[in-house]
């Protein structure tokens, strides 16, 4: 499969609101100079479920507007360090920092609000609310932003030429193919301009074609829009759509064809 670098790309997104908590600053200037030329970085990260450890050491650099591929086998831990990344889980050891900031003084609230306004995602099921229609799961992340119902709709509504489904506004999620279904989660996932889209199996569920076809879209709205992707898989050709590949292997992060972890 080719690696794609362009392709249709969606409607410019409009953009939450803001994250208003305060974010812990660096220590020293020299943590600040270190962070600045990363969006997301994991640093010797350790996190244990009882008595099981997940992560044992992870540590992961990721610039502005790259396209990271996380591979490895299931329960490597790759998941999890997405987890991390994203704020939903907090490492037991080690720090995480997104966009210079260190993300670890953060209350709960202050995380939801940062994934809320900040960061988009796609799950491997789509997990879209099967009481909501196709427009309504899209435009939920304005709503929960606090846009108001008519703008938050027209903004849902432009995705769905682009990732071709018209006609599939009003139907709901039982309504709708495994492919289509994605589809409108990944327009959900992007909707509000995410400054990164956390990806975790977003083609597992789906044949090759409509995984083929869900890629294309993402990376070409990802790269047309700036946004950095980081991509959990353990499929070869759809880490081949990345920038860069790194391998999660018992808690710790290794590199693939020579990429920089």
């Amino acid at each position: 499969m080719d690696r794609p670098h362009s392709g249709p790309a969606g409607p410019a997104p409009t953009r939450g609101a803001t994250v208003t908590a305060h974010l812990p600053g660096p220590a020293d200037p020299a943590a600040a100079e270190r962070t600045t030329a990363n969006i997301v970085e994991a640093r010797d990260l350790v996190l244990s479920f009882g008595s099981t450890p997940a992560l044992c050491g992870a540590s992961l650099a990721v610039r502005r507007g790259e396209i990271v591929a996380v591979m490895g086998p299931s329960g490597s831990g790759k998941s999890t360090l997405l987890h991390c990344l994203a704020g939903i889980l907090v490492p037991d050891e080690g720090e995480v920092w997104y966009g210079g900031q260190r993300l670890g003084g953060l209350s709960d609230d202050s995380r939801s609000a940062l994934r809320r306004d900040q960061f988009g995602f796609v799950f491997q099921s789509g997990q879209l609310v099967p009481e909501l229609a196709a427009e309504e799961n899209v435009a939920l992340p304005l709503l929960l932003s606090g846009i108001r119902r008519r703008p938050a709709m027209e903004a849902a509504r432009k995705w769905f030429a682009t990732l071709g489904l018209d006609g599939l506004e009003r139907r709901r999620s039982g309504e709708l193919s495994g492919g289509q279904a994605q589809r409108v989660a990944l327009a959900r996932g992007l909707v509000a301009g995410p400054q990164v889209l956390f990806a975790d199996e977003p083609t597992g569920a789906l044949d090759s074609v409509s995984g083929e076809l869900v890629m294309d879209l993402l990376t070409a709205a990802a790269r047309e829009h700036g946004t950095t992707v980081i991509l959990v898989t353990h499929d070869a050709r759809v880490a081949a759509y990345a920038d860069r590949e790194v391998v999660v292997r018992d808690g710790k992060v290794g590199t693939l064809n020579g990429s920089r972890p």
